[in-house]
Parts: C-alpha cells; sequence; structure tokens
C-alpha cells in the first residue's frame, strides 16, 4: 500500500514539473510576441502646398497731410476736432481774411477794366500792347487772389481722420507745428520687410493676409501696391508696400499687424507633424519607413512649410511608402512592427 502511494506521489510530481516548463516557454512566446510594436502608418502621397511665410509689421496711413497756410496768420475758425472724420475739399480751418478781401477787390476792378478795354481794342482805341498789358494784371490778380484763398481757407485735401489739432481759436499760427493733421485711412499701408532670398519670388498684385492684435479674430485682406529696389544691408530685407481697403475703417495707424505672404504652390510630400521625429543632440528631423520585410528604416528628412497640422517633405521620402504616424516614439531601426 505505502509502494503504491510512493508511485502516485512521484507521477504527480513528474507531471507538476512538465507542466511548468511549457507554461515558462508559452510566456517567453507571449513575450516575444509582446515586444513586436504595433504602429499605424499613412501613405507618403503629394499634394499642393501653400509657400507663406509670416512678417510683423504696423499699419500705417495711406496719406499724411499736416493743413496749415504758407504764411503766419490769426486763426478765425476752426471747424473740426480731433477724431472726427472729414470728406476731401471740406473747410477745416479759417484764416484772418483781410488779405484775401483786398485780393478779391483788386481781382473785381482789374476784371473790369480788362472788360472796359476789351470794347475798345476792338474799335481801336487801345493798342494792342496795352491790352495785353492790361489782361497781364489781370492774370496776376487771379493767381494772387487763388493763392491767398487757399491759405486763409484751409480745406482737407484727402477724405480722412483728423489726428491732430495743435491750436485754439484767435491763436497766432507761425511757421511750427500744423494747425491740423489729416490721415487718410482708407486704405491704409503696411510695409513688410521681406527677406532677400524670396526678392524674386513677390510681385505687384500679389494676395495678402493679415491681423492685427487689438482685432482677435478679424482677417483682412490687401494687395501687394509696390515694391522698394534697394535692400536693407543690416537686416537683408527690402520693404514691400501692402495696401489695405479698410472700409469698415477698424483698421488703425500704429495697430501692430501679422501679414501673411502667399508666394503660390508647390506640389509636395506631406506627413501628419506626428510623423516626423527630432534627432537627440542634432537638428536633424527623421521618420520610420516600413519596408516590404514589414520593418522599420529610418529615414532623414529636409522639412519645407507647416500648415494645418501638417509637415511639407523635400526630400529623403518616396511618393507611395508607408510612414509611421503613431507608435515611433520607442520604435528602432531594422525593428519589426505590426501594422494596426
Amino acid at each position: 500500500m505505502n509502494k503504491h502511494i510512493y508511485y502516485i506521489a512521484a507521477a504527480f510530481l513528474i507531471a507538476g514539473c512538465g507542466s511548468g516548463k511549457g507554461s515558462a516557454e508559452g510566456q517567453q512566446q507571449a513575450q516575444v510576441q509582446e515586444q513586436v510594436p504595433v504602429v499605424s502608418v499613412v501613405t507618403a502621397a503629394k499634394e499642393n502646398v501653400p509657400q507663406t511665410s509670416l512678417y510683423s509689421s504696423t499699419v500705417q496711413a495711406k496719406v499724411v497731410n499736416n493743413i496749415a497756410p504758407q504764411g503766419a496768420g490769426r486763426i478765425q475758425k476752426l471747424n473740426v476736432e480731433v477724431g472726427d472724420f472729414v470728406a476731401k475739399g471740406q473747410i477745416l480751418a479759417e484764416m484772418d481774411r483781410v488779405q484775401l478781401d483786398q485780393a478779391e477787390l483788386k481781382l473785381a476792378n482789374d476784371r473790369t477794366e480788362l472788360e472796359r478795354v476789351r470794347s475798345l481794342l476792338a474799335q481801336g482805341g487801345i493798342s494792342q500792347a496795352d491790352f495785353e498789358q492790361l489782361e497781364l494784371a489781370y492774370k496776376v490778380s487771379s493767381s494772387t487772389c487763388k493763392n491767398l484763398e487757399e491759405n486763409t481757407i484751409l480745406r482737407s485735401p484727402v477724405s480722412g481722420v483728423v489726428t491732430a489739432r495743435n491750436y485754439d481759436r484767435g491763436d497766432m499760427f507761425t511757421m511750427g507745428m500744423p494747425i491740423y493733421t489729416v490721415q487718410q485711412i482708407t486704405p491704409v499701408k503696411i510695409l513688410v520687410g521681406i527677406s532677400e532670398t524670396d526678392y524674386t519670388r513677390v510681385k505687384k498684385g500679389d494676395s495678402v493676409t493679415l491681423t492685427a492684435d487689438a482685432l482677435p479674430g478679424k482677417t483682412f485682406n490687401g494687395t501687394v501696391n509696390r515694391l522698394y529696389p534697394t535692400m536693407d544691408a543690416a537686416t537683408h530685407t527690402f520693404n514691400v508696400e501692402v495696401i489695405v481697403p479698410n472700409t469698415r475703417r477698424e483698421l488703425r495707424p500704429g495697430m501692430y499687424a501679422r501679414v501673411t505672404v502667399n508666394f503660390g504652390n508647390s506640389f509636395n510630400i506631406t506627413l501628419p507633424d506626428t510623423a516626423v521625429l527630432k534627432m537627440q543632440g542634432a537638428g536633424t528631423r527623421s521618420v520610420f519607413v516600413i519596408n516590404d520585410e514589414g520593418k522599420a528604416e529610418m529615414r532623414v528628412v529636409t522639412l519645407g512649410r507647416f500648415f494645418d497640422g501638417k509637415y511639407e517633405i523635400l526630400s529623403g521620402l518616396e511618393e507611395g511608402e508607408r510612414v509611421v504616424v503613431k507608435g515611433n516614439s520607442a520604435l528602432k531601426a531594422g525593428q519589426t512592427v505590426q501594422i494596426g
């Protein structure tokens, strides 16, 4: 009886040892399977990539006019205030009229005299030389009167907004500060300093978009109006004048603006930003490509533009290749992967 119990116990012991060995092998196989990383891939494909660059600048008035007479004089009237919008030709201020009144009286007399001698000339009662002398006197009076009127009744040469008033009614104007400053803000202009490497890519008529920090959520459209012909030797940039219609007068001179210039489109491979890895200790960028054997290959790539969460790939990748976009952070070159 004791002998039979011994054999049974031994059998169970042998069976138990065999079961443990098989379990360990199964765990090793499971670990090997777990070590094969699961990755997500996309197929490298080309698309039109907008070639845009972002620049910062400041909004400027299209035209700035300083309103003042040619000479000193007493200010009789001031018709507008700072912040007022004025139309082209609107009377802003009036100076003392004494000289203008005298000039208008002389002009009226010269006109009357010229008409009187004109009839005498037809009848032969005055020589041609005397008539021409009186005619010249009338023209001088007319020119003098017109000049005095322009410098006595001061009008705005543009439609715009009054941004400065430096005198009060009754003040004596001197040849210092202007009486008013009027700025045209429909449209406005922006000078953008563009890199010399893009000199041949920008041209008159190109469209741009811009935003202003003071007007969050709003985008404005503009057009390249002028390219300045010289480069700044210190910054290696050249100025481009952009005109923005600003029909609603929202943009104001002095506002900080961010201008996006579009140089057209290029047709290149694009990848989601999650596919691009930065190599430690270097400035290079790389991606993992899955070859026909299901193994990961590391490729160093050259990046172009970044837009809509995607990178433009200039070199290092061929169209149609499978690129890892998820699960690449711990991936190693030559490693077998499972595409999930």
